[in-house]
C-alpha cells in the first residue's frame, strides 16, 4: 500500500466508527493537534475519537482537495479540506476545516500515520 492508499484506508477506518480500525494505521508515536486539544498517546488519540463518534451520530468523514506537499522514500505529507456530517442531538448538522496528515514507512515498509493536525474553517 503506497501512501496515498493510506490516507484513504485511515478515511475509511475511521468512518467505521471502531478505533482498533484506526489504530492499525497509527505510528506507535503518533501526535494529533485537534482545535484546543493535543493527543500525544494512543490512549488519548482513542478518547478523542470516541468522544467525537459519541457526540456525532453515524459521522460520515471525507477529505477534498488533497495535496501532496512533501514526498520521499520515507515520509509523506498532504493537506486536505475535511468534511463531516452526521446527526448531533439527534438533528443533521455538518462542518469542515483544513487538514495536515504527515505519514511514515515504517521498517516493515508500511505507511503509518505519524501526525494530525486539524483546524476548523476552510
Amino acid at each position: 500500500m503506497g501512501y496515498e492508499q493510506a490516507l484513504s484506508a485511515y478515511i475509511e477506518a475511521t468512518n467505521t466508527h471502531r478505533f482498533d480500525e484506526v489504530r492499525k494505521l497509527l505510528a506507535p508515536n503518533a501526535i494529533y493537534w485537534f482545535t484546543g486539544t493535543t493527543c500525544t498517546t494512543i490512549e488519548e488519540i482513542q478518547a478523542y475519537f470516541e468522544k467525537a463518534w459519541e457526540t456525532v451520530k453515524e459521522e460520515i468523514y471525507r477529505a477534498e482537495d488533497v495535496l501532496w506537499i512533501a514526498v520521499d522514500e520515507h515520509q509523506a505529507v498532504c493537506t486536505y479540506t475535511y468534511h463531516w456530517e452526521g446527526y448531533v442531538q439527534g438533528k443533521h448538522a455538518s462542518g469542515q476545516g483544513r487538514a495536515t496528515n504527515v505519514f511514515v514507512k515504517d521498517t516493515a515498509g508500511t505507511w503509518k500515520l505519524v501526525h494530525e493536525h486539524l483546524s476548523l474553517g476552510a
